[in-house]
C-alpha cells in the first residue's frame, strides 16, 4: 500500500514539474515574441518610441486573435515590461462583442503606462477591464507619427499593430485584462 502511495505522489510530483517547466517555456517564448514586437513597433512608430523613453512599464500582446459572426470573442497572451525591459509579468486579454461583425483577424497591441499608479490599477483591480479605471488613448498610425512623448499627457497609451485577416476593425473596448502569474 506505502509503495502505491509513493509510486502515486512520484507520479503528480512528475505531471506537476512537466507542466510547470512547460508554462516557464511558454512564457520564455511569449517574452521573446513580445519583446521583439515592441521593437518592432518602436522602430516603424515616432510616438512609440518617444513614449517608450518615459513610460513606467509596457504591456505587450504581440499577437490577439479574433473571431466572430454576429457574436464575437478575441483572446490572447502578453509581457509585461518595465522600463529597463525587465519582465515584470503575464497576461491574458479577453474581449467580447456583439453587432454586426464576420470574419476572423490577428493583430497586436501594446498598452506603455505612463506612471506607477496606472500600473497599479492594472494589478490591484483583480483583472482591469479597459474602459474602467485609468484614462487610455489608443493610438491610431496617423497620431502615431505626428505626436511626442511631450503631447502625450494621459496615464496609458495603447498601439495596435500588425493587424491581418478579413474583419473590419480592431479595437479594445471591452476587454478584459487579468495577471496569469
Amino acid at each position: 500500500m506505502a509503495k502505491l502511495a509513493l509510486k502515486r505522489f512520484l507520479a503528480v510530483a512528475v505531471l506537476v514539474a512537466v507542466a510547470g517547466q512547460a508554462v516557464a517555456d511558454d512564457n520564455a517564448k511569449l517574452d521573446k515574441s513580445s519583446a521583439a514586437a515592441l521593437k518592432k513597433l518602436v522602430a516603424k512608430t515616432p510616438a512609440a518610441k518617444a513614449l517608450s523613453k518615459k513610460a513606467y512599464a509596457v504591456l505587450v500582446f504581440p499577437s490577439i486573435l479574433k473571431a466572430g459572426f454576429m457574436v464575437g470573442g478575441q483572446v490572447g497572451s502578453g509581457t509585461l515590461f518595465d522600463s529597463n525591459g525587465k519582465v515584470l509579468g503575464h497576461y491574458r486579454s479577453y474581449a467580447a462583442s456583439y453587432g454586426w461583425q464576420a470574419g476572423a483577424q490577428k493583430f497586436g497591441y501594446s498598452l506603455f503606462f505612463m506612471n506607477k499608479g496606472a500600473l497599479d490599477y492594472l494589478n490591484t483591480s483583480g483583472g482591469w477591464d479597459v474602459g474602467v479605471g485609468p484614462s487610455i488613448v489608443v493610438v491610431d498610425e496617423g497620431m502615431g507619427k505626428s505626436s511626442t512623448a511631450s503631447t502625450m499627457t494621459q496615464d496609458i497609451y495603447a498601439f495596435i499593430f500588425s493587424q491581418s485577416g478579413l474583419m473590419a476593425g480592431a479595437g479594445l473596448q471591452g476587454s478584459k485584462i487579468t495577471k496569469t502569474d
